[in-house]
């Protein structure tokens, strides 16, 4: 074996000259390197599930992104009733893995605005959660079940159907309940 690649160096040595092998190995190391640091942006964008950045045009996910933050630094002040029209709008449009993101954004909104927990921009949804449940047990089952689906539809790559939207709004409900009840 090693007298065959002894055998096969030498011959590719008396036809190219030992410094341009090394050269093109160098360069075909490094195009691969740059190739591999840069996937998948070098894809063309239109080549559905390859792009980081794709954002979903269906109600189904069909990338699994990274995670990215459940709360913004903006959307950290209270609720206004134009958070609720605005899932209802996406759900009714079809967009309901958008619509169920929302919803999560609301409660999010919600526990932030009973004290429950501080806005802290880039959290994700399970951190939240997990926090929130710390703070105040009483939403951890709800919360826990509206992350869960959450990640289910908008990770996961899961259809999202008007069943899920509705156990969504079920669940924004009762965390919504859980709050107000504690206010009292």
């Amino acid at each position: 074996m090693t007298r065959s690649i002894n055998e096969l160096t030498a011959a590719v040595f008396d036809i190219v000259p030992g410094p341009l092998v090394l050269l093109l190995v160098i360069l075909v190391a490094g195009v691969g390197a740059g190739l591999w640091y840069f996937y998948p942006d070098w894809m063309p964008r239109r080549v559905p599930g390859r792009s980081r950045t794709a954002t979903p045009k269906t109600a189904a996910r069909t990338t699994e992104p990274e995670a990215e933050p459940v709360l913004t630094a903006a959307e950290a002040e209270p609720a206004v009733p134009e958070d609720s029209l605005l899932a209802d709008r996406l759900a009714a449009e079809g967009r309901i893995a958008e619509a169920i993101r929302q919803r999560l954004r609301d409660m999010i909104r919600d526990l932030v605005t009973a004290g429950v927990i501080a806005p802290q921009p880039g959290w994700t949804a399970a951190e939240l959660a997990i926090l929130s449940a710390a703070q105040r047990p009483s939403v951890a089952g709800p919360l826990g079940a509206a992350t869960e689906l959450f990640s289910e539809t908008w990770y996961g790559a899961r259809p999202a159907g008007a069943a899920q939207d509705d156990r969504m709004r079920t669940l924004t409900g009762q965390v919504r309940a859980e709050l107000t009840e504690v206010r009292r």
